[in-house]
C-alpha cells in the first residue's frame, strides 16, 4: 500500500499551449551538440579533437576533478566542433551523425545477479552515471558519494510541463530495470502523483511508492525529500529524471547507450502543441522547425516557464530537458489604463483581477515581470506556496546577507532553486529567488569543499 502525503501549499499556474499527448512526432537531426552546462557543477575537459570519429556512447569530455566520470555522445559520427566562449569555457562539443548508427557494446547484463558496486561502475563506463544528481547543491553528484538514499519524481506539474506516462509507453521494461539497479545502490523511493495509474507506476517493484497529493511544486524532488527523508549536513541523496531511469533500464537490457527520449513542445506561441521524440542535443531549431506562429516578441525556453533556461534557436534540448516552451515576450504590449481595467484574462495570485472569478481557466501569460526590483517585503508570501517544512523568507535574507551559519541552520541543505520557481512567481520583491538561491548553493559547496 503506497503512502499517501497530502500538501496543502502551492499553487498551479494553468497555461495555455498545453502538449497534445495523442501527437507524438520523431524528429531526426543530422548533428547534435552535448552542452556541459546541462550537467551542474561540472567542469569539462575535452577529450575528443575536431575530425574524431566516436559510436554513441563514447565520451565526448569528462569532469576535470573526476576523470572516471564520462558524458557520452548521442550518436554515433564526426566531432565537427568544440565550441569555446570566454576564458575558453566548453559552450557544446558538436558530432555530425553517420547515416548509419553504430554503438559502444557493454554487454546485456542481468541485473538480478548484480550488486551495487557492479552497477556504479557500469554506469561510469558508459557515461550515464552524469545523469544523477544530488542534493545538497543541487548538482550532478560525483563518484566518491555515497547516498543515504535515492529518489525519483515519476510527475511533473510545473507549468505547460511534459507528462512523463507518455514517454513511459513502450519504455516499462526498461523504467522497472532501472529501478531496480538503483535499489541495488541504495534504497530507492519513486514519488508518484494522485492522478498517475500507469501500471509501471503504480505497481513498480524494488522501490519505495509515496503518492502526493496537492499542488505544484510537489512533482519537485526536493519537496519530496523534505517530506520522506529530509538532509541533515554531511548528507547526501541522490535524486534522478524518471527519463533517466530509462536510460539506465536501456543500458542494461540493451548493452547500449540510447538517449532517445520523449519531450513536450508546448507554449501559446506553438502552433500544434505535441511531443517530439528526440536525441538529448537535438537543436531547438529542428525540435521548433514550422512549430512557430512567429519569429518576433516570442521567448524560447528550455524547459518550463517557470525554471527552464532563456534561450535561441541556435540551443540545443539539454541533458535534462523534458519540454520545450514558447510564449510571449511581451515587449510589444502597451496597456492604456493597464492597471485599473479588470484584466478579466490575466492571473492573480492576490485576486486583485475579477479573473479569479472565471474559475480553473488557462491564462496566456508573456514574459513580462511587470514592476521593477524593490526591498524585499515580509509578507509570508513564500511560505503560502512552498510545502516544505523551512522558512522561505528567512533563507532568502540569510543567502543575500551571505551568512552561512543563518542559511544552514535555515535549511539551505534540503533546497534547490526550482523549489523557489513558484515563490518567485508570486513575489512582489521581484527578486529572482532562483538565483538567489543558486549563487548560495554554490557560495556553500564552494566552503565546504
Amino acid at each position: 500500500m503506497a503512502n499517501v502525503i497530502k500538501l496543502r501549499k502551492g499553487l498551479d499556474i494553468n497555461l495555455k499551449g498545453k502538449a497534445n499527448f495523442e501527437t507524438i512526432r520523431r524528429i531526426d537531426s543530422s548533428e547534435i551538440a552535448l552542452v556541459p552546462d546541462s550537467f551542474g557543477g561540472v567542469t569539462p575537459k575535452v577529450i575528443v579533437r575536431e575530425g574524431d570519429c566516436v559510436k554513441a556512447g563514447d565520451a565526448l569530455f569528462v569532469d576535470k576533478k573526476y576523470p572516471e566520470m564520462k558524458f557520452a555522445s548521442p550518436i554515433s559520427g564526426t566531432v565537427k566542433a568544440v565550441v569555446r566562449g570566454d576564458r575558453r569555457k566548453v559552450l557544446y562539443v558538436k558530432v555530425k551523425a553517420d547515416e548509419t548508427q553504430q554503438f559502444v557494446d557493454f554487454g546485456i547484463k542481468d541485473i538480478e545477479k548484480l550488486d551495487g558496486k557492479a552497477i556504479k561502475e557500469a554506469l561510469l563506463a558508459s557515461g550515464l552515471f552524469s545523469f544523477i544528481q544530488q542534493l545538497p547543491y543541487a548538482v550532478t553528484t560525483t563518484p566518491d558519494t555515497m547516498p543515504k538514499a535515492i529518489f525519483v519524481s515519476a510527475f511533473r506539474d510545473m507549468p505547460l510541463a511534459s507528462d512523463f506516462e507518455v514517454e513511459l509507453k513502450g519504455n516499462e521494461k526498461d523504467f522497472q530495470t532501472g529501478l531496480t539497479a538503483l535499489s541495488k545502490i541504495q534504497k530507492t523511493y519513486l514519488g508518484l502523483s494522485v492522478h498517475q495509474t500507469a501500471s509501471a507506476l503504480v505497481n513498480a517493484k524494488d522501490v519505495e511508492i509515496n503518492v502526493f497529493d496537492g499542488k505544484c511544486p510537489a512533482g519537485n524532488v526536493g519537496v519530496q525529500v523534505n517530506h520522506i527523508d529530509p538532509i541533515n549536513k554531511g548528507e547526501v541523496v541522490w535524486t534522478i529524471d524518471p527519463a533517466a531511469v530509462i536510460f539506465f533500464g536501456r543500458l542494461f537490457n540493451t548493452g547500449k547507450v540510447d538517449l532517445r527520449r520523449v519531450i513536450a513542445v508546448a507554449g501559446s506561441e506553438v502552433k500544434n502543441p505535441s511531443y517530439a521524440e528526440i536525441l538529448i542535443g537535438t537543436p531547438l531549431s529542428k525540435v521548433l522547425d514550422g512549430q512557430l506562429k512567429s519569429t518576433e516578441h516570442v521567448r524560447i525556453i528550455n524547459g518550463n516557464p517557470l525554471t527552464g533556461r532563456k534561450t535561441t534557436l541556435e540551443d540545443f534540448v539539454g541533458a535534462h530537458t523534458s519540454e520545450v516552451t514558447v510564449i510571449p515576450e511581451g515587449d510589444d504590449v502597451n496597456e492604456f489604463l493597464g492597471w485599473i481595467l479588470p484584466r478579466t484574462n490575466l492571473f492573480s495570485v492576490s485576486k486583485s483581477y475579477f479573473s479569479w472569478l472565471m474559475g480553473k481557466k488557462t491564462y496566456n501569460l508573456d514574459a513580462r515581470i511587470k514592476g521593477g526590483e524593490r526591498h524585499m517585503i515580509m509578507s509570508g508570501e513564500y511560505d503560502k506556496v512552498l510545502p516544505m517544512d523551512i522558512y522561505g523568507e528567512y533563507l532568502i535574507k540569510a543567502i543575500i546577507a551571505e551568512d552561512i551559519d543563518k542559511m544552514e541552520q535555515l535549511g539551505i541543505y534540503e533546497v534547490s532553486p526550482e523549489d523557489f520557481a513558484v515563490a518567485e512567481f508570486v513575489d512582489s520583491s521581484k527578486l529572482e529567488l532562483q538565483k538567489i538561491v543558486r549563487n548560495g548553493l554554490d557560495m556553500l559547496r564552494k566552503e565546504n569543499a
